[in-house]
């Protein structure tokens, strides 16, 4: 498939800047998968379209505040790093601007030397591997120096950053947010649960892939890049229970989706596990983990858009963003959700 036939056309205005004062006044766009009707709610209403018995399974992954700024210590030319991956120990893959003046042995000073980063191997597009160095806890020197790692099409300075993490994020370790689940608030949560619907938790840290555009024209070609995920034994055992009484099991991102669909091609079940996907999914993908599926609107000719067009047909998909842009939805990571079920 050509990476063409995953493009629409998006008015500027509508990618949403800046999140909505309340997390679940959003809008909310519900599809048919079977039949692609449309019909537009509110997010709160989320509840109307759930029944007890449903499965929602949600990433519980947290953001690091993983912007840092500092300077090249030979030369005090400024260096932007974020980082997006622990590789091991204090060896974090990284992306770095300007690349093309930081090479194996250089430093780079943070905070007045608070954290030292010391390029130990070069990857491409920019990408390093650096060894990281400081006193005391990782966290909290990045809780003194580093900014939330925005999306580029955010242009506004987030003034509460906890508004880039999920009620529910818990495990360090993401270079973005799963942002399908920022719609949710704990009290929304909790009337979901008091409808008879089952809440379980898994972990993907969304890495360098969210920052890179698919860069062929055959999509088959494209190599995504490996994320961590796990899932836990009483996790697998809940999804089993529901799969084996039919209940449905609804997703909340594509994150969530990769990981659920990962475990469920290696085992043939939901099973505890943790490892590194590269799972890609696009159009004539067969789901065997997921009934459901909430998401927000993604860009054009992404891997994203790719995925929820296997899942509820392409031209459904392409359909409703086109809808979605006539009634001015907001689109992207503070923007509004859909619900395909």
């Amino acid at each position: 498939m050509n990476i063409e036939d995953f493009d629409y056309e998006l008015p500027e205005h509508l990618i949403a800047q800046t999140p909505l004062k309340e997390r679940d006044e959003s809008k909310l766009l519900a599809l048919d998968k079977e039949t692609g009707k449309i019909d537009h709610l509110n997010f709160k209403q989320i509840i109307d379209c759930l029944r007890s018995g449903d499965t929602l399974v949600l990433n519980n992954t947290r953001v690091l505040p993983a912007r840092l700024f500092g300077v090249k210590k030979d030369t005090g030319a400024k260096v932007e790093m974020l980082m997006l991956t622990q590789v091991e120990n204090n060896d974090w893959e990284v992306l770095i601007k300007p690349a093309k003046r930081i090479k194996v042995g250089h430093q780079i000073s943070f905070g007045e030397d608070t954290i030292i980063g010391e390029c130990i191997e070069e990857l491409e597009q920019g990408g390093r591997i650096m060894r990281l160095h400081y006193e005391g806890i990782l966290q909290e020197r990045l809780d003194e120096l580093g900014e939330m790692p925005l999306p580029p099409y955010i242009k506004e300075r987030l003034d509460d950053p906890k508004r880039y993490q999920t009620v529910y994020a818990k495990e360090n370790g993401s270079a973005a947010a799963p942002t399908a689940g920022l719609h949710f608030t704990n009290e929304l949560l909790e009337k979901i649960k008091s409808k008879g619907v089952n809440i379980e938790f898994i972990t993907l840290h969304v890495g360098l892939g969210t920052f890179r555009p698919v860069s062929v024209d055959n999509i088959e070609e494209h190599e995504m890049h490996s994320e961590y995920y796990q899932i836990s034994e009483e996790t697998a055992a809940n999804l089993n229970q529901a799969r084996h009484n039919g209940h449905r099991i609804i997703s909340v991102g594509t994150t969530t989706t990769r990981t659920l669909e990962t475990v469920f091609n290696q085992f043939s079940q939901f099973k505890a596990a943790r490892g590194w996907t590269d799972i890609f999914i696009y159009p004539g993908y067969e789901f065997k983990a997921i009934d459901g599926l909430i998401t927000n609107f993604h860009l054009p000719k992404s891997t994203l858009v790719m995925l929820v067009s296997a899942f509820a047909t392409r031209e459904f998909i392409l359909n409703a963003y086109e809808e979605a842009v006539k009634e001015e939805y907001r689109f992207f990571s503070f923007g509004d959700a859909m619900l395909i079920l």
